[in-house]
């Protein structure tokens, strides 16, 4: 199977999951990228059940709306039963790499108030150790070089993320976005910690404080359910 069809295969295994294990007339919190572009096109199909969704990403919204999805703002939601989301790398504690999208911060915000966070992968994303996928922190304008010297300190490469133009990539929130090349990442809840303490950093794309749940895999046999245990 092609990359593309093994997204769609996890995208369909993420909706049967919500379909068969989230009550009607609840909201759904969805991920962006192309892995959750295709959960977001399996879900269309059972949209009458939900109340609606909250959205991770101006893109994802715009996705959301074209199939007929009601999008609630997270301050109007008291509780949010499940969040699904691709990742760019997950290891075996269900630790990940994300922001490859460029919208970790607000990726980070829906799972941390959602009841459940399915990941859903193709089985590249898989790997022992995180950080062969660069790490992406989203960073106020202005604490830039900064944050790129603490970075080289800790033996990463600092790449600002640009547009096809050259340009700065700028997020939905008006930031920055430093993509770190060259770590070896075998601590990520620590590392998680201690980057997102550093003035002028908004997030860093390393979600292990709150990690998923349970990763939806897709390769050559199908889709492997696997669980993580939490401390």
């Amino acid at each position: 199977m092609t990359q593309d069809e093994l997204k769609q295969l996890v995208g369909q295994a993420a909706a049967d999951y919500v379909n068969a294990n989230v009550p009607e007339g609840a909201v759904i919190g969805v991920g962006t990228g192309s892995t959750a572009n295709c959960f977001i096109d399996a879900l269309a199909a059972s949209k009458g059940r939900y109340r609606g969704a909250v959205s991770s990403s101006v893109a994802t919204t715009a996705r959301l709306e074209a199939h007929g999805f009601k999008i609630f703002d997270l301050n109007e939601i008291e509780s949010l039963p499940v969040y699904v989301d691709g990742a760019d790398e997950i290891d075996g504690t269900g630790a990940m790499i994300k922001g490859g999208g460029g919208a970790l911060t607000r990726e980070k915000i829906v799972a941390s108030v959602s009841d459940v966070f399915v990941c859903i992968a193709d089985a590249s994303k898989r790997v022992d150790v995180l950080g062969q996928f660069p790490l992406p922190i989203e960073v106020v304008p202005m604490a830039r070089t900064a944050i790129g010297r603490r970075v080289t300190a800790l033996g990463g490469v600092p790449v600002l993320r640009v547009q096809k133009d050259g340009s700065p990539f700028i997020t939905d929130n008006g930031n920055e976005i430093l993509d770190v090349k060259g770590l070896r990442i075998s601590d990520p809840r620590t590392l998680e910690a201690h980057v997102n303490a550093w003035p002028g950093v908004v997030t860093v794309g390393l979600f292990a404080a709150r990690g998923a749940d349970f990763c939806l895999l897709g390769g050559e046999t199908g889709v492997e359910r696997i669980e993580y245990r939490k401390a």
